[in-house]
């Protein structure tokens, strides 16, 4: 199948646009370019370009969503999850092909004119300096480099900062102890990088600028995010000379996993989270980002710092909160509190399916002495599920409360049900709460329990022991990069939910979990 083929359907598509066969054939379109691609290692541009074309097309933004949508879900991802280096290059030359497309539509006009102000007029210049960043050693820092301020990207996802920028800024501040780290990215990030919490003796610190990365945009909201961020980097580094600033890229989407320039290259370092020559095959994605970072730092006259796990700085108020709560369970004679975390960021495979959340649960609340904080998640989906474990404890007889983490927090004069302070017997509590609250709560845990998602990162970076029910993959490479890596146990209980779904045995699937955190 040849893309005019499809071209001809999305002409008479596009005079007459329907929602459903927008979907169907752009997810066509794109799985018959990955067919092409991993067939034969063809790069057929015309699919490509028939996507960008779809995710322009309308009047509507919505509808314009759709194509943009499948070629990032569709194609950027299967090109990147595998963290192979030939699929970096096609996904290289497909994010040039893109953006070459975007700057020649009335939209990409802003577009246009910023990336000829780096000097980059065509598809192909931005494919080589891309590439030879790839290709290229890592590359020390100048000696006289000596910056007073260093700008981090977010790797926007949580667990992805946590595992990754948590790890930068705490060694850029052993490296320039009185620097001022910036990371630019969602707000979000504030409920894990407490200002009040992130600093070093010698005053440098760590601060989060918000800039947020259209996710779920259209294709020009998504690139016009690097124009954003071109503007607030221009205004981060005001008044600074060439020798007192750093950006750090580590692979992240606002550039495009470094597609998209920001500062001359002096001053710029991209972490090939793909692995380079010299980095472990089997490493974690923390352990790749120090050995990069070591580097960096190798020529530096500072010399460079020691290993680094990763890192969170909670609110101070919240993790009083979270105390108070534990001692309240421990003066019932509850000695054993676990945190658990069943939520998938929207990514359906990573979840096991049929009962074992329920079993799990189950299984848990019948050691003694042992009580279970269950996030009950965001959305109509993560709190159905959360509300089915709910009913089937209470089926099983155990006492259960669900309420607001703002709840834990109220005077104890009245002792009201519905609040902490009101608790008596429950040995299963539901709780609201947001990314920085959950985080509190298993800093004040013995151990937590979740999919591959931001809390097992989380989890290890609170030297928390951490136990991942990793589905959804069938990479080894993928679950060897993202695996969490803590000083405390992090361990993981694989399960294949993709060739063998049909075919899970949840009870031996938890008896394996078990046999982990026994021994």
């Amino acid at each position: 199948m040849r893309p005019a083929f499809y071209r001809d359907l999305w002409e008479v598509l596009r005079l007459s646009p329907d929602t459903e066969a927008i979907k169907s054939l752009s997810h066509r379109v794109a799985a018959t370019f990955v067919d092409r691609y991993f067939y034969s290692d063809e790069y057929n541009e015309g699919y490509i370009e028939l996507l960008c074309e779809m995710a322009t097309a309308f009047a509507d933004p919505a509808l314009n969503q759709i194509a943009a949508k499948t070629l990032f879900g569709v194609v950027v991802e299967r090109l990147c999850d595998d963290f192979e280096e030939l699929q970096t290059e096609t996904y290289n030359r497909l994010i040039c092909q893109v953006t070459g497309y975007l700057r020649a539509q009335p939209g990409g006009k802003a577009l246009h004119e910023r990336l000829n102000a780096f000097r980059l007029h065509s598809d192909e210049q931005l494919y080589q300096r891309i590439e030879s960043i790839r290709l290229s050693p890592d590359q020390p820092l100048p000696a006289d480099l000596r910056p007073r301020k260093v700008l981090v990207l977010s790797r926007v996802t949580i667990g992805a900062d946590v595992a990754v920028s948590s790890v930068i800024c705490q060694r850029v501040l052993q490296q320039f102890p009185a620097a001022e780290v910036v990371v630019l990215g969602n707000a979000k990030l504030r409920q894990i990088m407490a200002p009040a919490l992130a600093t070093t003796a010698a005053g440098g610190r760590i601060r989060v600028r918000e800039l947020n990365y259209a996710r779920h945009g259209g294709l020009i909201e998504r690139f016009n995010t690097w124009l954003d961020l071109v503007a607030d980097v221009q205004d981060e580094l005001a008044g600074l000379d060439a020798n007192e600033y750093l950006l750090l890229d580590p692979d992240s989407r606002l550039t495009q996993l470094g597609v998209l320039p920001l500062v001359p290259d002096r001053n710029y370092r991209f972490f090939n989270s793909r692995g380079k020559p010299g980095y472990p095959v089997k490493g974690s994605i923390s352990e790749l980002a120090n050995i990069w970072l070591d580097n960096l730092f190798a020529d530096n006259v500072l010399g460079h710092g020691a290993f680094s796990y990763p890192q969170v700085w909670l609110d101070a108020e919240e993790l009083a909160v979270a105390q108070r709560l534990r001692e309240r369970l421990c003066s019932r004679g509850l000695r054993r509190i676990i945190t658990l975390n069943l939520g998938v960021g929207g990514n359906m495979r990573k979840r096991v399916p049929g009962d074992f959340e329920v079993q799990l649960v189950l299984s848990l609340l019948r050691e003694p002495d042992t009580v279970v904080l269950l996030d009950m998640g965001f959305g109509d989906e993560e709190l159905g599920r959360s509300q089915a474990i709910l009913s089937a404890a209470i089926a099983a007889g155990v006492a259960t409360h669900t309420l607001a983490f703002a709840d834990l927090n109220r005077p104890d004069q009245k002792r009201a049900p519905g609040t902490a302070e009101g608790l008596s017997l429950e040995r299963l509590l539901g709780i609201h709460c947001d990314v920085g609250q959950i985080a509190a709560l298993i800093a004040r845990s013995d151990e937590f329990i979740g999919y591959d998602s931001a809390c097992q990162h989380i989890g290890a970076a609170l030297n928390v022991s951490t136990f991942t029910v990793f589905a959804g993959t069938n990479n080894a490479r993928f679950i060897r990069r993202w695996h969490a890596c803590g000083p405390n146990t992090s361990e993981i209980v694989y399960v294949d939910t993709l060739s063998r779904e049909h075919d899970i045995d949840t009870l031996e699937l938890i008896d394996r979990l078990q046999d982990l955190r026994r021994h």
